[in-house]
């Protein structure tokens, strides 16, 4: 054989093999699928069968025909057809299905009811199940808190096709769950009646009186329905409506939805009860059940309750409906009445005979209905106290989505104040004395009482001259702080700089979230802890009294503090920071004009006795007349359908906030608040940036006073071997300025080791010499060389500096100079002394004064001098040449007067006691306030 033979033998050899593979895949598949056909067929068969019952299956010839079986045709393998099913294949078939049908009804027949017993015991405990005389009588208690009854007793069921009838409950799901539906005959209405007083007094008898409140309304009659209910009207729990007014009860159902949807379902929750969480309910039920004669509505009626039905459940809406035809897109629940009495519902089906239970004692329903309507008048009659405000337990609650704080009362029901999302910032009004601070405390303790220092943190700042937030940072007298309170200002009123800083750490803040949610892919602070669950991202509410402060004057400071709050208020929502801004008169703030846009980010409006201008004038003017301890509170900006009028309790005496505050001290103390006290001067030895100094920098940091900032840091200048490295201080007061010469001296002592620096002290007015009695004493204590001349000794220290300056600058010596300080007290005292020149070199004090200004930086020689005027540190210099002093602080200077020396930010300094204007010229582009240190001299 040729070897193209052999090539072409071996190519059928492996076609042959992969026809025959190929062969034994499609016979297997279609074995497969006829396998599954035939299992499908019988599957249909039986649900057909199961479907129109096997009895009457028995006797339905038609189904003989059926072809449920696939059989195959020997010899037409590919082409399957269909075999009728034999008569006894028929009725073998039926007979199994049969059977299994009736071992499977018996099974349940024997258990199914005890379990269903057991079913509605565990889901509906309590009145919503229990025979009413364990609770007929008796005013429920339960808050919501606990959880609602998944299911509400109507009555006993029995499957009657059953071999025995064995009874068990049948009950109903309502409550942010279901509609309920029924209908009746003429001759079964009255059950209808039973069947919904029954139900209404097993829902108002469960929960706390207040909780539930109903609506009825009639068709046919208009004070005949439910008589026995109607002591509850006397409490406001029961309404009936005028039969001729149906749309009147709709269009207030339809506005309650709209304002749940506004006011509590925002932050992305869509139910009420996932609101409330595992809390108490913050929005009661409204049951409105409707009695009809079997007649179809109005078509505007329909659709108007079709609406209602469909978003009432999320919103606490709950529809009774009697014998009113209805199609609505919405959970529901019939109960069919029949004339002989019987009842089917939609629950059990149709092979269920429902009884309804009994009806209550008519003497005992009234009786019931007032005792419900006497406690809840005497919850509303009480007056709510602080800590009526507070939860339970503390720190419980999760503040991803938002914080809600009860803050009052109206008709002894919480009112609350919820910042979010959807209510980012809060604004209050009222004058003085109308209740701002006891306003405050008692929105203060409901949150932090809610929520844990994780959860939540504050920033708390007073600009009035007031304490008002003092007792939240530690005190001599008090220890304890608020563990939520990261920062605390008091006595600001002066300070309206720390009020943007405040501001524009705020804004760092929100952009530092920002950054870590863009990182993540989201956009909002509730996505970002999701994404990012170990990452500590708590709510942050900063609360401002009396921020009007802020923008009192047209200056730098007010124009920082509108844009700063502007990105905060619109930008700070979606990464959970929000503003809480009080004030006595919003209408004088100039700051805001031409600036509504920042206004209408405060959602919540919170109104005081007589206040003005926080709700939306002049259709809002509920807050005239409000009596004293009492607010209007408002999430919708102000408009007058927002209004929630509540009283405030007492929290500002003792055992309220005070107490509070220091039970969750002792749960967790965590890290103190920093304290801003604009009436306090900082001790410099408590300054955390003085305690981090350490020998061994080559270039000492100078500290010359407190930034007014958030940090609380201190204002720095490093003497760095460079030209300008001296400081001048600038003013009149003595006080000052030997405040920031002691700081500044003390600061460079501990950067040096024992005998490594000089210090020479030149006091040249005699009011400044204890003082420098006082900085000598102290650098001497630490070791260092420090010595105090006079005014007779200025002119020789001088000369013999510059001597030695000008010895190393012409390469006559090369030892390098120690460390070497001038701390001069009143430069100026001296300038008639210093302006004499030598007869031999022809050299004044002045001259050497310059020669140490512009040669000692390079050669570790700085001058701290005190002048006390602009003009007479000028004629220290060379004329028109500044550049020699770098740095400089200035007291009680006009800012005009400091222009030649600094950027055109210093024409609005104004003067103002123990405060100082810092300029670091190579360090700075514009000059910041700074609070002089308090070096521990005696008075």
């Amino acid at each position: 054989m040729s070897r193209r033979d052999d090539r072409r033998q071996r190519i059928e050899d492996a076609f042959a093999e992969f026809q025959r593979a190929v062969s034994a895949a499609l016979g297997s598949v279609a074995r497969e699928h006829r396998a599954l056909a035939t299992e499908h067929a019988k599957d249909m068969f039986e649900f057909t069968v199961r479907g129109m019952g096997v009895d009457k299956a028995l006797q339905d010839v038609a189904l003989k025909d059926v072809t449920p079986f696939l059989t195959v045709d020997e010899k037409r393998t590919k082409n399957p057809r269909r075999a009728p099913l034999s008569m006894s294949q028929f009725d073998e078939r039926l007979a199994q299905i049969k059977h299994d049908w009736e071992q499977s009804f018996h099974e349940w027949t024997s258990t199914g009811p005890e379990q269903l017993a057991e079913l509605v015991n565990s889901v509906a405990a309590g009145p919503a199940s229990w025979p009413h005389e364990s609770w007929l009588g008796h005013p429920g208690t339960h808050d919501g808190s606990e959880g609602v009854p998944e299911l509400w007793r109507i009555g006993t069921g029995v499957v009657t096709s059953a071999p025995t009838a064995a009874p068990f409950p049948v009950a109903v799901p309502l409550l942010d769950q279901a509609h309920l539906h029924i209908s009746s005959t003429s001759d079964s209405r009255q059950l209808a009646d039973t069947l919904v007083e029954t139900l209404l007094l097993r829902v108002l008898s469960h929960f706390q009186p207040g909780l539930v409140h109903v609506h009825v309304w009639d068709v046919g009659q208009l004070t005949g329905s439910l008589p026995g209910l109607y002591p509850l009207t006397r409490a406001n729990l029961l309404t009936v409506h005028d039969p001729a007014r149906l749309h009147e009860l709709l269009d207030e159902l339809s506005e309650h939805i709209r304002q749940v949807h506004t006011k509590v379902l925002v932050d992305g929750h869509l139910t009420v009860r996932s609101v409330s969480g595992e809390g108490r309910r913050t929005e009661p039920w409204r049951v409105a059940v409707l009695f009809g004669n079997r007649k179809a509505l109005k078509e505007d009626q329909q659709q108007q309750l079709q609406r209602v039905a469909r978003n009432g459940l999320a919103c606490g809406v709950q529809l009774f409906i009697v014998d009113i035809p209805i199609t609505i897109n919405s959970p529901v629940e019939t109960v069919s009445l029949r004339s002989d009495g019987s009842a089917t519902c939609t629950m059990t089906g149709k092979h269920v005979t429902v009884t309804l239970d009994p009806a209550l004692p008519r003497t005992l329903v009234p009786r019931a209905c007032a005792a419900i309507a006497e406690k809840r008048e005497e919850r509303r009659s009480r007056m709510g106290k602080f800590e009526d405000l507070l939860p339970d337990r503390p720190w419980t609650e999760n503040s991803s989505a938002g914080v809600i704080a009860p803050v009052g009362f109206d008709d002894g029901e919480q009112v609350c104040v919820q910042l979010g999302d959807t209510s980012p910032h809060a604004l209050i009004g009222g004058p003085s004395g109308s209740g701002k601070t006891n306003f405050l405390y008692a929105m203060l303790g409901s949150l932090c009482a809610r929520y844990s220092p994780n959860e939540l943190e504050l920033y708390l700042l007073d600009f009035k001259e007031g304490v008002s937030f003092a007792q939240f940072a530690p005190g001599r007298k008090d220890p304890s702080w608020l563990p939520h309170a990261r920062l605390v200002g008091v006595n600001v009123n002066t300070d309206r700089e720390f009020g943007v800083a405040l501001l524009r750490f705020l804004s760092d803040e929100m952009r530092r979230r920002a950054d870590a949610a863009k990182q993540h892919e989201v956009t909002k602070l509730e996505h970002l802890r999701a994404e990012d669950p170990t990452g500590l991202w708590p709510r942050i509410v900063a609360v401002i009294d009396e921020f009007q402060y802020l923008f009192g004057e047209r200056d730098q400071v007010t124009a920082a503090a509108t844009q700063l709050l502007e990105d905060v208020a619109r930008r700070g929502r979606s990464q959970g920071i929000h503003l809480v801004l009080s004030s006595q008169d919003v209408s004088g703030i100039e700051g805001f004009w031409g600036k509504s846009a920042i206004f209408e980010q405060f959602t919540v409006r919170i109104a005081l006795p007589k206040a003005r201008r926080v709700l939306a004038e002049p259709q809002n003017d509920a807050a005239v007349e409000l009596p004293r301890w009492h607010a209007v509170i408002n999430h919708e900006s102000g408009v007058k359908p927002g209004n929630e009028i509540c009283r405030i309790p007492d929290s500002t005496a003792k055992g309220t906030m005070d107490s509070l505050q220091l039970d969750l001290w002792n749960r967790e103390k965590g890290r103190a608040p920093g304290l801003f006290d604009g009436s306090k001067i900082p001790l410099i030895d408590a300054v955390t940036d003085f305690s981090d100094l350490r020998p061994g920098d080559a270039s000492p940091t100078v500290l010359l006073g407190q930034v007014i900032d958030v940090a609380g840091s201190a204002a720095r200048v490093r003497f760095a071997r460079t030209p300008g490295r001296n400081i001048a201080v600038i003013g009149s007061v003595v006080q000052d300025a030997a405040a920031v010469l002691g700081g500044a001296a003390a600061s460079l002592g501990r950067q040096h080791r024992a005998h490594e620096a000089v210090f020479t002290l030149a006091c040249l007015v005699e009011e400044a010499m204890p003082s420098a009695l006082h900085l000598a004493k102290r650098l001497s204590a630490d070791g260092h060389d420090a010595s105090v001349v006079t005014i007779n000794g200025i002119k020789d220290v001088l000369t013999r500096t510059a001597a030695e300056l000008q010895s190393i600058n012409t390469g006559q010596s090369e030892a390098p100079l120690k460390p070497h300080y001038l701390v001069l007290y009143g430069v100026d005292a001296a300038q008639t002394l210093l302006e004499q020149k030598d007869p031999a070199t022809r050299m004044s004090g002045v001259d050497s004064l310059r020669t140490v200004l512009k040669h000692g930086p390079e050669n570790h020689t700085h001058v701290l001098g005190w002048w006390r005027g602009v003009t007479r540190l000028k004629a220290s210099l060379p004329p028109g040449v500044y550049d020699d002093i770098g740095a400089w602080v200035a007291f009680d200077v006009q800012g005009k007067e400091l222009l030649s020396l600094g950027p055109e930010q210093v024409m609005s300094w104004s003067p103002r006691p123990r405060r100082g204007l810092f300029f670091d010229r190579f360090e700075h582009s514009r000059p910041q306030v700074i609070i002089p240190f308090d070096t521990g001299e005696a008075p």
